[in-house]
């Protein structure tokens, strides 16, 4: 029975324990055996923390005979990006700057999460600060992605994305700045939220760019992230899914997010395309020129930022960092204060005449990522790859951090191929009843 509770849905299994068919002992034990006993778990795992999580478990289980459970996934196992504090373990983002960082007290989503009986296991590893998209880390571990054993599992929340797909978590909580979870949640087969900027706390979570961190899980089901976006919130209550349909929905194909796809995402999505409007989706396609406008001023949005809320601590140490990142970094150096103003004021009006044009529609779709995971080897050897293959790879979901809305991404049933919708800003319960009925049909 403990081999099917690798698989199962962190809903399913939360239900399990309800209904008295699982005890959360039992259930952490499982996937401390299975992650010590897997030949990848240094590679996916940062560290554990398994004498907290079974506590927690142990709590969970009197709670669960008391008839006192406080809410659908107390006792049920999730994963941690190692950039979320977690009091007296290390926390290191990915970073050899911050190796023996350990906080006093948890970041406040893991606290809101523990209040609602979540059983945390582990940290798992990242891109170096959250600063790309591939999940390629030479400095501490780079996961490998489950379809492909030479290819980059996606970041920045790699780890968070492989505990999930290689059966080690039933659900992961990372962070996206630019892609972070939908990129890695889409290479790697999962449903992946963006939540809207401001929803979910960031207090206790080592920043990139706080202006567009936001926080998000990784998972097998749409339930799930409705689930585990409630717990985040500390809430036991999650939107109502039930009755979700396709029916009727308009929905806008974003074109600006189409031009540089390459064959196999390109055939994910037309694909997943074809099923939605066979099962009733009114689908539209248009392209909305600020969106590029918006993309061709990602550099002057997110470097500058970055690089001030990192620099001392890197030019202190610049030799522990992988070159690559250490180059994204400094390039917010070259830009001036005036500039960088005048482009956030320009993205709120980018934003506002996106949201305009997009409004008469019920979700915008586009591919997640216009290519497949990039082969590790390569990317290590051929910077001029690097940097083409990082740039694509984030094309699409910069769109979601950019217009300021949620994000979800689907997988297409084509393997580390997704398709991705957006909603406004703060809909996250719309785009869930929409996402649970997408994942019905392309089910």
């Amino acid at each position: 029975m403990a081999d099917a509770w690798l698989r199962m849905s962190a809903g399913d299994l939360g239900r399990g324990i309800g209904a008295g068919r699982i005890d959360p002992v039992a259930l952490a034990s499982a996937f401390f055996d299975a992650i010590k006993a897997h030949p990848l778990q240094g590679r996916i795992f940062a560290r554990f923390t398994e004498a907290r999580a079974m506590a927690e478990a142990q709590a969970a289980a009197e709670r669960a005979k008391a008839g006192t459970r406080r809410g659908p996934l107390d006792g049920v196992p999730v994963s941690w990006k190692d950039l979320f504090d977690t009091a007296g373990v290390a926390t290191e983002a990915g970073s050899a700057m911050l190796k023996g960082r350990v906080p006093e007290a948890d970041a406040e989503v893991v606290a809101n999460a523990s209040a609602m009986g979540l059983v945390g296991l582990g940290k798992t590893h990242m891109s170096e600060l959250a600063f790309s998209g591939l999940g390629l880390n030479p400095v501490t571990q780079t996961p490998l992605c489950v379809n492909d054993a030479e290819a980059v599992p996606g970041g920045s929340s790699s780890g968070a994305a492989t505990s999930v797909a290689f059966g080690l978590a039933p659900a992961a909580i990372g962070s996206d700045t630019g892609g972070s979870v939908r990129i890695p949640a889409a290479w790697n087969d999962l449903v992946g939220l963006k939540t809207t900027s401001g929803r979910l706390s960031l207090k206790g979570v080592v920043p990139l760019v706080a202006t567009f961190d936001t926080v998000g899980p990784l998972c097998r089901t749409v339930g799930d992230a409705a689930l585990l976006l409630a717990a985040l919130e500390g809430r036991a209550k999650a939107a109502d899914l039930t009755g979700a349909t396709l029916n009727g929905l308009r929905l806008l194909i974003l074109e600006n997010g189409t031009c540089d796809v390459r064959d196999e995402p390109r055939a994910g999505f037309d694909s997943a395309v074809d099923r939605l409007r066979a099962a009733g989706a009114l689908i539209d396609s248009a392209r909305i020129d600020v969106i590029d406008e918006a993309l061709a001023m990602s550099a002057i949005l997110y470097t500058p930022e970055a690089y001030a809320t990192w620099r001392e601590k890197i030019e202190a140490q610049p030799e522990l960092m992988f070159h690559e990142i250490l180059g994204r970094f400094r390039a917010g150096g070259q830009f001036n204060a005036a500039d960088y103003i005048a482009a956030r004021r320009r993205l709120d009006e980018i934003r506002a005449e996106y949201h305009r044009r997009t409004a008469a529609f019920d979700a915008v779709i586009l591919p997640t990522s216009a290519i497949m995971p990039p082969k590790a080897e390569r990317l290590l050897s051929d910077h001029a790859y690097y940097v083409t293959e990082n740039l694509l790879t984030l094309g699409n979901t910069r769109i979601g951090n950019l217009t300021g809305g949620a994000a979800l991404t689907l997988p297409t049933g084509l393997p580390s191929t997704g398709i991705m919708f957006l909603a406004p800003p703060m809909a996250e319960e719309r785009l869930l009843r929409i996402g649970a009925a997408a994942e019905a049909t392309l089910a």
